[in-house]
């Protein structure tokens, strides 16, 4: 460039300026105090048709409910740890999703139960798998986190460490409901296992599968951290010892204050896969994806070829919030301090 007219010089100087505050400026920023919190209740195969106005309206108060629980936290001051875990224990507590008081039965005619917490500032994390008698799955999730110096622990190990730390036990008549027994005898026997919300035929007759899904719950505090957080029962007439996506950090569970905060909800193998949570947090972070583009790779053009199915909810560093999924419908939710909220069940809009 030496030989070049010092006009030109002065002119590329310029330009290059001007392109250097410019994308500094597009750069968004956190509002200080700014808060958010987003949940889903589980996708797949959520039509309009499937529910009678009533069982619309329990959903969409149960969602409320899960999001009030969980806003009051940050409104108060409160971490998004805290927040997510207040929104997902509402959510455990209802037989309306599969998760907690609702969890599906494996094939051996009992619930293995799966939950993960996350904290985006440190990166910290906590997960249970193949849990029997734990009340709220999360809690479990949460002392993992808090209290030892593991990440995932399963089975009666984790139940002894959550009983040790106070955790609420229940016996496995807790989460009998007739209806998810009735749709296990149905696929005994057979290789078939279900989605959350699933409605599918075998010999013609309609097994109804859409009323329970995997929830969870992503949030950002006040001081800009953020937390994610998923509880599930899996799915219906799984193998015994059957472990998915939600207690792997990186595939339905993943937060970073440097980029976002995901849940996932859907066929899990294929979110372990692909490290589905992981993979949008990468998009975003190194290939400077925007958080709706990345989520829409990874579900359309990473999950979907391989034959997965299932949806994303996400909060990015910003305190923005998206979801995606490339089923049918997704029971989701969000509440933002600035007075912006939605409930939504069939249709896609931010």
């Amino acid at each position: 460039m030496k030989n070049l007219p010092l006009a030109l010089l002065l002119i590329i100087s310029i330009i290059s300026c001007n392109e250097k505050t410019s994308d500094k400026n597009i750069e968004a920023t956190k509002d200080p105090n700014s808060f958010a919190i987003v949940i889903h209740g589980g996708a797949g195969g959520i039509k309009p048709e499937y529910f009678t106005k009533a069982q619309q309206e329990a959903y969409t108060q149960k969602l409320e409910e899960a999001l009030n629980a969980g806003y009051t936290v940050l409104d108060n001051g409160g971490i998004s740890l805290d927040a997510i875990q207040a929104a997902i224990n509402i959510m455990e507590d209802s037989p309306l999703f599969n998760a907690g008081k609702g969890a599906v039965y494996n094939s051996d005619g009992n619930q293995e139960m799966d939950a993960a917490i996350m904290d985006g500032n440190t990166l910290n994390a906590g997960a249970v798998a193949g849990i029997n008698h734990i009340k709220n799955p999360i809690l479990a999730a949460r002392i993992v986190m808090d209290s030892s110096k593991h990440v995932l622990l399963s089975g009666k190990g984790a139940e002894i460490m959550a009983k040790k730390y106070g955790i609420e036990m229940v016996d496995s008549s807790y989460f009998f409901t007739e209806k998810r027994m009735n749709q296990l005898k149905k696929l005994q026997g057979k290789t078939t296992t279900t989605l959350d919300h699933t409605a599918f035929l075998i010999k013609n007759e309609l097994i109804d599968d859409h009323k329970y899904g995997t929830v969870g719950a992503v949030a950002i505090d006040k001081n800009g951290n953020i937390a994610a957080g998923t509880s599930t029962g899996g799915m219906t007439n799984k193998k015994y010892g059957r472990i998915g996506d939600v207690p792997i950090i990186g595939a339905g569970t993943y937060a970073n204050n440097l980029t976002c905060g995901i849940s996932a909800t859907g066929t899990g193998e294929y979110f372990i896969r692909t490290v589905a949570a992981h993979e949008v947090s990468n998009l975003i972070k190194f290939k400077k994806f925007s958080p709706d583009n990345a989520l829409n790779e990874v579900l359309f053009n990473q999950i979907g070829p391989l034959g997965g199915e299932g949806g994303m909810i996400l909060i990015d560093k910003h305190g923005d919030v998206y979801w995606d999924f490339n089923s049918s419908g997704m029971f989701r939710g969000y509440k933002k301090s600035n007075g912006e909220s939605k409930i939504a069940m069939f249709e896609k809009m931010k």
